[in-house]
């Protein structure tokens, strides 16, 4: 069941958006080579404690750590750790943050000092991917009007989309439906209708879009070692158009 909310609990969200937005602009300035995906997991759960907050993806479903950090084939769900990024790695960020109730959901992919011409397009098609995807969360378009938008994109430049994880609903739970695809026919699925909050959030490999899942239960990676990126932004649908609730 898809849960409106109202321009009032949408504001509300709105603040926890700005406080995962103000909390990636740190994050960004501590990516160097040489520091530890434990140490940026560690950084996010003080900083949102901090602003009145808390880590939600933290004991969700037994998960043990406030992020996910996903290091180069890691598509998703990378556990935070004590090794060291290193020159010419990249690593997704994740994290939602749970600020008076409501949640704000949000993934940046970040260079780890200088890194190859090819994973700068990587970054830059995914990066696009999302925000050509957030233009069509528009009321009166369809799940699928997002999922073309990213796919034709991405496409384009001969990478591939991830069809086995998806964007979702959010409100006061971190999952709630619908499921937004990245991947398929424009005009199909469900029709967005004002109110509606979701996440867009492509994920975009160089190589093959198929996953493996590691055996913690938790952490995918691409099935042929190429490097995955991820941008995600809590959008919510408005009279006005999309609005992201994720950015400064």
């Amino acid at each position: 069941m898809v849960i409106l909310k109202s321009r009032e609990e949408i504001a509300l969200m709105r603040e926890a958006g700005k406080l995962v937005a103000a909390c990636h602009q740190e994050i960004a300035k501590l990516i160097r080579p040489g520091i530890a995906t434990r140490e940026i997991d560690q950084f996010v759960e003080k900083y949102l404690a901090a602003h009145g907050a808390r880590a939600e993806q933290k004991g969700y479903q037994g998960y043990a750590f406030a992020t996910c950090t996903s290091v180069n084939d890691v598509i998703c769900h990378g556990f935070p750790d004590k090794n060291l990024l290193r020159e010419g790695d990249i690593v997704a960020v994740d994290f939602v943050a749970n600020l008076n109730g409501w949640l704000a959901d949000s993934t940046w992919t970040y260079p780890v000092g200088q890194i190859s011409a090819e994973a700068e397009r990587l970054l830059k098609v995914t990066k696009e991917a999302l925000y050509l995807g957030i233009a069509q969360a528009v009321a009166g378009n369809r799940i699928g009007d997002i999922s073309h938008a990213v796919q034709a994109h991405v496409e384009a430049y001969g990478f591939s989309v991830v069809r086995d994880f998806t964007g979702h609903g959010i409100g006061r739970t971190i999952h709630e439906d619908p499921p937004v695809f990245h991947a398929g026919p424009p005009g199909r699925g469900l029709r967005l209708r004002e109110g509606m909050v979701i996440t867009v959030e492509p994920m975009v490999n160089i190589g093959a879009y198929h996953t493996r899942v590691d055996l913690n239960g938790w952490t995918a990676r691409t099935v042929d070692g190429t490097l995955s990126a991820q941008y995600e932004h809590t959008v919510a649908i408005t009279e006005e158009g999309p609005f992201i609730l994720t950015q400064p």
